[in-house]
This record gives structure tokens, C-alpha cells and sequence, in this order.
């Protein structure tokens, strides 16, 4: 038998994903709702799926460019222009997703013992590609904060060995959307100790306030530190194509690009074509769904008396639980087992007290979930 001393010691250390081991629990319970997953219930636009279809036929099987073709690259490009992102299409690399685009970056920025900030709660990702490019996470817990990084406690967490912050905004799980105060706390500890700014920008499209704005827009002075991390999964319900990007400054994604290589050599060939078609696609419908659900599921945990920080964009409720007796993971396991909904437990945000709801589901399915939770809650 093969012993974890001759595996990645810092790897063999991490549980595999809470939200995976309960979305799982779910699928094992005949009947349960599923408020788990960040996984839009609606189709990929018909589009984008005939622009597959129509590579496919064409022989777009053979190894592309392993950045990205032009015809995807210069799209990108473009939309972000229209965003206030300037980066040209040099500057760019089409990722499997943003997981690999967040571990390419990591990976190539990391030393081993390195340090990498994260505000909590957060999507535990992050911590497992830092621990296993053997780095350490710093967390700055923001639950005090209103979910906002101060700039006093993020100087407080901040040390000799830290490389960058990753920062998420819209926030999951929290849905909270980081204001100019928290991004400016972040340009300022950044310019002054020289650290990296990872933006994981993949539910900018999915906003519900005129307020938001994205660090790389706002601290353009900041360009050579930063690198921006965007998504077809969320706002084109794209999840399964496995499709995203990354833009940063000539000499940042010169090195980010050989572990991108060396990961997975390139995204498919035939997908390419149709993701620059998902960029021409309006996402606003959707968007208006999770607004409305957004506001419906706030209106009824406030009478269910779970206090909430009303989120601004992505499509998660992230309540406070610590008022019901029992531990967030006793909570979602009873959920589960007694009610037939399965929510995630603040545990796997690093979050003790609260748990995510995620409201991108039917409409029948949310209303049936938050039902049960009521009446489940009403039991206690």
C-alpha cells in the first residue's frame, strides 16, 4: 500500500470539498432540495451551442494556439475594453475554467512558504491550491467588518513572506460586493508592500447594485500587480464547458502561461468559437431571475429570523445561523436528513455560524427548499 509520506505532504493534509461532500448527501436522500451547488439551472444560450456544433463540423479537433485562437482572444479583449479593462489580446490566456486560472496564477507566483492573503469567509479553493504550491494562507476574517476588508486588520495579517491578496467581488459565499473603501484598502497595502492582487472577477456580471466596481478598473496604476480572473460558467450558465480567462501585464503572464502550458496544454479547439459567440449573448435576463430570487429569499429568512447581510450580486444567501443551538455542519446534516434540503455549512467558508443558501435553482425548487427550512426551523 502506497503511504501518504510519499505524496504532496501538504495536499494529504486537506479534505476534499465540503460543498461536494454535501451536495452529495443530497443526491443520497430521496426527495432532498438541492441549495448547494452555483450551478445556473438554465440552459447554455441555443447560440453558443450551434457555434460548437458548427466547429465540430468544420475539424476544429486539432491542438490550438495554447493561450487561446485570435477569434477568442480579440473578442475578450474587446468586452473587457467595454468594462474599463484595457488589456490587449497578448495579454490574455483562455483557461479550463477559472480553477485553472486561479492555479496557474498561484502556482507561478508562489514560492514554497509564501503567503497569500484571503479574506473569509471564502470559496475554500483558494487555500487548496496555496497549500498545495506548499504557500500558507493568511485569512482576514471580515465577519466583523460587514463583510468589507478593513485596511488596519488587512495590514495586520500581512507579513515579510506575502505574495498577494485574492480578492472576490461579488463575494462567494457571501454575495456581499466590495466597496470603494475595501478596494482602496487593498491598493494601498498593495502599492506599499509590492504584493499581488488576484481578482477573482467571475460574478461581476451577476450585480444587482450601480455601486459595484472592479479593482482592476478602479486601480488601473496597480496594472503590473494584478491579475484578473473571469468566467463563462456563472453569467452564460456555462458551467459545464469549463471555459474562463485570465488577463495580467506582459511580464506576470509570461510566467503564469508556462504553468497554463504545463497544466493543461490549451482549452479545447472547437469551444473556442462559441465562447467568443457567449460574449455577444445579453446575460441581462438571467440576471433580472437571480435579482428577483435574491430578493425573494431575503424577504422570507428575514421572517424566518435569520439575520442577513443582503447580497448585492452572485447568487448566494450566506445567513447567520449561531442563534439555533447547534453547529452550522449538525444544522446542514439535520437540514438534509430531517427537512430534504441541503444547504452548506459556514464550516467550509471558514465561517462558523452562518451557512450558504444558493438561490440559481427553479423557481418550484427554491420556494419548496425555503418551505422546509421554515418549517424546519419552526421546530426548533
Amino acid at each position: 500500500m502506497t503511504s501518504t509520506k510519499n505524496t504532496n505532504s501538504d495536499l494529504a493534509l486537506l479534505a476534499t470539498s465540503g460543498i461536494r461532500r454535501f451536495n452529495t448527501l443530497a443526491n443520497q436522500t430521496p426527495g432532498c432540495v438541492k441549495l448547494t451547488l452555483g450551478e445556473p439551472e438554465f440552459d447554455t444560450p441555443q447560440a453558443v451551442k450551434d457555434a460548437v456544433a458548427r466547429s465540430l463540423a468544420a475539424g476544429k479537433t486539432h491542438y490550438p494556439p495554447n493561450n487561446g485562437t485570435p477569434e477568442l482572444l480579440g473578442p475578450i479583449s474587446a468586452y473587457m475594453g467595454r468594462q474599463g479593462l484595457d488589456y490587449a489580446p497578448a495579454e490574455l490566456i483562455a483557461t479550463c475554467g477559472a480553477t485553472e486560472a486561479l492555479s496557474a496564477t498561484l502556482m507561478a507566483l508562489l514560492d514554497p512558504g509564501d503567503e497569500v492573503v484571503v479574506p473569509s469567509p471564502a470559496f475554500g479553493l483558494y487555500e487548496t491550491i496555496v497549500r498545495a504550491a506548499h504557500g500558507t494562507v493568511r485569512f482576514l476574517h471580515t465577519g466583523n467588518n460587514g463583510f468589507s476588508i478593513n485596511e488596519g486588520q488587512l495590514r495586520s495579517v500581512v507579513g515579510e513572506r506575502t505574495k498577494a491578496i485574492v480578492i472576490t467581488s461579488p463575494n462567494n459565499p457571501t454575495g456581499c460586493v466590495y466597496g470603494a473603501d475595501s478596494l482602496d484598502a487593498v491598493a494601498n497595502v498593495a502599492a506599499e508592500i509590492g504584493i499581488h492582487v488576484i481578482c477573482d472577477d467571475v460574478y461581476n456580471r451577476l450585480c444587482y447594485t450601480d455601486a459595484y466596481e472592479r479593482f482592476a478598473a478602479r486601480h488601473p496604476e496597480l496594472r503590473e500587480q494584478t491579475v484578473v480572473v473571469d468566467s463563462f460558467s456563472k453569467p452564460w450558465a456555462m458551467t459545464g464547458w469549463r471555459i474562463g480567462w485570465l488577463a495580467a501585464a506582459p511580464e506576470v503572464k509570461a510566467q503564469i502561461e508556462k504553468m497554463h502550458q504545463y497544466l493543461i496544454s490549451s482549452i479545447p479547439a472547437f469551444v473556442q468559437d462559441a465562447a467568443a459567440v457567449a460574449l455577444t449573448c445579453d446575460v441581462e435576463p438571467m440576471r433580472e431571475t437571480y435579482r428577483r430570487r435574491r430578493d425573494l429569499v431575503v424577504s422570507r429568512l428575514g421572517r424566518m429570523g435569520l439575520p442577513l447581510t443582503v447580497p448585492e450580486g452572485a447568487f448566494y444567501a450566506f445567513p447567520d445561523v449561531s442563534g439555533l443551538g447547534m453547529g452550522s455542519e449538525e444544522l446542514c446534516e439535520r437540514l438534509v436528513r430531517e427537512a430534504g434540503v441541503a444547504c452548506v455549512p459556514g464550516t467550509c467558508f471558514g465561517c462558523e455560524g452562518f451557512m450558504r443558501l444558493s438561490y440559481c435553482v427553479a423557481d418550484e425548487a427554491l420556494d419548496l427548499g425555503l418551505r422546509r427550512l421554515e418549517s424546519f426551523l419552526a421546530t426548533l
